[in-house]
């Protein structure tokens, strides 16, 4: 497994030797750059990381601020040239904290903390057995059949899923929503976003780039997915 690794630095040499130290790091994948953190939130809000390493000093919004905006929020590692900020980047569970300028050997010890952080909480993760027509998957320490008709849609929160039926309540479990995505029937679900995986069976109504089912319960259509999405309704719905 490679930690997808998202950073941002309003200096552009400090953000190109991040990315520099990440791609010479075995088990870290640099997917994004990001010179502020407006361009950050734009990247999250269609894509899934894994460990985000954030300036703190930066124009208009600061680093410190950006992590306590997210709603979901991956590891982070802090770097910054004032020592000061150190406890308030602990006060957000931040992994590391890591002074300018940054050698490559402290950067290496940072990442390795990560390393550690990702293997103790993936450890447990479960794995899912499938039949042609049923997923059984283990919560609260019991085995559970689903039928894949009764699914509505799959809800990612954090390192959990939770798995919305028809006529029940949700199934959570413990498992990244690309595990579940590769083993349901793609003629059947679609992941529409990066927090959500629908059952294209139960969908009903769509509205302003949403998947409206029962009770008002709205599902966003993701920019990084909507192409795929689109051409699921002009092949299958008339319109």
């Amino acid at each position: 497994m490679r930690i997808k690794c998202l950073s941002i630095d309003d200096e552009p040499l400090a953000l190109q030797q991040i990315g520099a130290y990440i791609e010479r790091t075995p088990f870290l994948e640099a997917v994004a750059l990001c010179h502020s953190a407006f361009e950050a939130l734009k990247y999250l809000a269609n894509n899934d990381v894994d460990l985000m390493f954030v300036d703190i000093n930066m124009p208009d919004l600061n680093g410190m601020d950006f992590v306590k905006s997210l709603m979901k929020k991956p590891p982070i590692i802090f770097t910054t040239a004032y020592s000061e900020y150190a406890m308030d980047g602990f006060q957000v569970d931040a992994i590391d904290y890591i002074l300018k300028p940054i050698s490559y050997a402290v950067f290496l010890k940072a990442a390795n903390k990560a390393k550690r952080w990702f293997e103790s909480n993936h450890k447990q993760e479960e794995t899912i057995q499938t039949t042609a027509d049923c997923i059984f998957v283990k919560s609260e320490y019991k085995l559970i059949r689903i039928h894949l008709s009764e699914i509505k849609y799959i809800e990612s929160s954090n390192e959990y899923i939770h798995i919305h039926l028809i006529n029940d309540q949700p199934i959570t479990t413990l498992i990244r929503l690309k595990v579940i995505e590769e083993q349901l029937p793609k003629d059947k679900f679609m992941r529409v976003h990066r927090s959500f995986i629908v059952n294209l069976d139960k969908i009903k109504v769509i509205e302003r780039n949403r998947i409206i089912f029962d009770h008002n319960i709205y599902i966003p259509i993701g920019d990084q997915y909507r192409d795929n999405f689109q051409a699921y309704i002009d092949k299958t719905f008339l319109i």
